[in-house]
């Protein structure tokens, strides 16, 4: 039974190991993304490379890591959440509901995904705040004193919750399909040419474990899907959660409302898909250093 406890834990510190790699890989990006997405009023000119040349010169470099401690703080319990939570839920759907195949991966996928946002939603809403702010016009002084600022100015917890509903409809594709075309191309793979894309998993040598770069290639691969489906869905999370920060921001309170503002006003291209180009350059690398990480630390942590 002890070794079924740590199990838990040792899942746990794999996906949340994994989520960290992955998110430090990428989290100059994802200032910019953030800072395009809802047109900063500094860089709102500019495009994603200039952006990029951009935040050094004007906040020094490591401005494009801006937000990334409140990031990491949210990250490690999203990245051990998400993952640990597909393994349970890919077990109950299996043998509560007798579905397997591949539907399974994708029904598990969406609620680990669900499950995870929901707990560190909060999280979340702090650091997109502090990452949104520019040199010299600081709002919140740090984590603490925004988690402060937003629960006393926008009428307590449920200030926090704001913009979950398009998060949450966003990530059951995403992770849904993250997953599930991760698992899929592993499991396909792995059948058809052993040989070829796999080697003996170093933990258990009777498990097939797909060798690093063939792992970096699905994993880009289910990224840069899941990505696709989803992006509009993250446009509106990002307008949501700025609210109060944006000037538009009376037109933005419900989903609906959100995503038939940014369509008017932008169109498809320049608003609902506007930062997708970046975020094909974020997301791909991201989920490939992702479940690269993950199976690299059930390896290493004996859970083959």
């Amino acid at each position: 039974a002890a070794r079924r406890d740590f199990y838990w834990l040792r899942s746990f510190i794999a996906g949340g190991v994994a989520g960290c790699c992955a998110k430090t890989t990428t989290a100059p990006l994802d200032r910019v993304k953030i800072l395009l997405q809802a047109h900063n009023h500094h860089y709102k000119h500019l495009g994603v490379f200039s952006t990029l040349c951009a935040v050094p010169k004007k906040e020094g470099y490591l401005g494009l890591y801006k937000g990334n401690g409140a990031m990491m703080i949210r990250i490690f319990p999203y990245g051990a959440i998400q993952f640990m939570a597909f393994d349970q839920y890919k077990k109950v759907i299996k043998k509560q509901l007798g579905i397997s195949g591949h539907v399974h991966r994708l029904m598990a996928g969406s609620m680990a995904g669900i499950t995870a946002v929901i707990c560190t939603y909060p999280l979340d809403m702090v650091r997109v705040r502090l990452a949104f702010q520019v040199k010299g016009e600081h709002k919140y002084m740090g984590i603490i004193h925004a988690f402060k600022m937003i629960y006393t100015k926008e009428g307590g917890f449920s200030g926090f919750y704001r913009g979950l509903m398009p998060t949450v409809v966003g990530m059951a594709p995403y992770a849904g399909f993250s997953f599930f075309t991760f698992g899929t191309l592993k499991s396909v793979g792995l059948a058809q040419a052993p040989r070829l894309l796999g080697r003996p998993s170093l933990d258990n040598p009777d498990v097939l474990v797909l060798k690093t770069h063939v792992n970096l290639l699905c994993g880009g691969i289910a990224g840069a899907i899941a990505q696709t489906i989803s992006y509009p869905l993250d446009v509106t999370r990002r307008r949501m959660q700025l609210g109060a920060v944006l000037p538009d921001s009376e037109k933005c309170l419900t989903m609906v409302q959100t995503l038939k503002y940014v369509y008017q006003q932008h169109g498809i291209r320049r608003g609902l898909y506007r930062g997708l180009s970046l975020n094909y350059i974020r997301c791909i690398p991201s989920q490939a250093v992702a479940f690269t990480t993950y199976e690299l630390m059930k390896q290493f942590l004996h859970l083959n």
